[in-house]
């Protein structure tokens, strides 16, 4: 079906010069897997979230899993250790806790926000790691949270995939505040690689670890230092070390290309969402108007930058109807991403379900179409006029 407006508008923010560039780099570049401009994405990418160290992974999801696995392997937590997240998120933020042998714990929601209850927090017993999830670009109190987490040591880890850019009240963009947080460029989201994925960490050893992780559990992209601690450690030398695998770990490599368009959407990544935050308020604005529809709260959000435009009712009946009104429109919609996960198959598989009242409200009324930088002013005016 032709969208009026589609939830993904184009691959890339300034599509035709990207792949102009793109096809002649393709052309030219001798080795397109991993390699020198992928550690140079990295390295841009740390630099623009003022992180320390960053890696790049082949996917959002990979990179949830490499985090886990890499808290795992450096004994921080162990197989059977309680894992806590937000309940509204993806799949794949749930799916390496179950994967690896650790304990789901799913946190409810805001409605207001879309994020955890900092409240809940409080209640967790024998919580090893939080898994935050900073839902469509908002985020809940992180200030907050990470002091609570502290106190009651646990691991703050961050999926930001939703939320590139957004700054809260503390002026700290989303995403800061994990030990290491996740991040997702596929094609969808606020910038694209194709496909790919990064975590930015503060840490050193836990960025080796990453790195191990990532690259079959060896050593060939450690620095030096670690190398010889490993061969040492290990017996082992530089010959043998090329294939000596020290620890558990998967083959989640990304490629040249999708480091290249990294690079090139890096350079517009601001605008891009200057445009995004420009594009939401004016269709937010008609939003407000609406006493069918719940508003959001920006009280903890210096800077919103939405990674889609979610719309929640206050009844499931009005929600149907105005769904109709905008698929009848071409206008491609969602639903609130997978709602109450415990209600998903995988989960209900293996672990009961949990009642979790603000999930399933926003899940039952709710649902986003997307926003895009691009956007023209007849589908931004279109928008708006749905909300009347």
């Amino acid at each position: 079906m032709n969208f009026t407006v589609p939830l993904m508008q184009n691959a890339f923010f300034d599509e035709a010069a990207t792949r102009k560039k793109l096809s002649k780099f393709i052309l030219h570049k001798k080795r397109l897997s991993m390699d020198t401009f992928c550690k140079k994405f990295e390295e841009k990418f740390a630099k623009f979230h003022n992180s320390k160290y960053a890696v790049f992974f082949n996917s959002g999801s990979s990179s949830n899993l490499a985090i886990l696995q890499t808290l795992l392997n450096l004994k921080k937590i162990k197989v059977g250790d309680s894992i806590a997240f937000s309940s509204l998120t993806w799949a794949t933020n749930v799916m390496p806790i179950i994967q690896l042998g650790f304990k789901p714990i799913p946190i409810d929601i805001n409605k207001e926000n879309l994020n955890i209850k900092t409240e809940a927090i409080h209640n967790l017993k024998n919580c090893k790691v939080l898994f935050v999830t900073n839902a469509l670009g908002f985020c809940a109190d992180l200030e907050k949270i990470k002091k609570i987490c502290k106190i009651k040591k646990i691991i703050l880890v961050e999926d930001n995939a939703e939320a590139l850019g957004t700054i809260n009240t503390n002026n700290k963009l989303t995403g800061s505040y994990g030990e290491m947080s996740s991040f997702s460029f596929f094609v969808a989201h606020h910038m694209s690689t194709i496909e790919g994925g990064m975590v930015i960490t503060n840490n050193f050893e836990k960025y080796e670890m990453l790195k191990m992780v990532r690259s079959n559990g060896w050593d060939r992209q450690l620095s030096l230092k670690t190398q010889k601690i490993l061969q040492k450690k290990y017996n082992t030398d530089t010959f043998y070390s090329k294939y000596t695998f020290y620890n558990l770990a998967y083959n989640l490599r990304p490629t040249e290309i999708n480091a290249f368009v990294g690079l090139e959407q890096l350079k517009k990544l601001k605008k891009n969402l200057l445009l995004r935050n420009k594009i939401f308020f004016k269709i937010y604005k008609s939003y407000l108007e609406n006493t069918n529809l719940v508003s959001f709260s920006f009280n903890k959000i210096k800077f919103f930058s939405p990674f889609s435009f979610p719309v929640i009712c206050k009844k499931t009946a009005y929600r149907n109807k105005l769904l109709k009104k905008f698929e009848k429109n071409k206008i491609e919609c969602r639903p609130m991403i997978a709602g109450n996960i415990t209600f998903q198959p995988f989960y209900k598989n293996i672990y009961n379900k949990k009642s979790l009242i603000n999930c399933e409200f926003v899940h039952k009324n709710g649902f986003y179409f997307g926003i895009h930088p691009e956007m023209t002013n007849k589908q931004i005016n279109l928008l708006k006029k749905l909300f009347s």
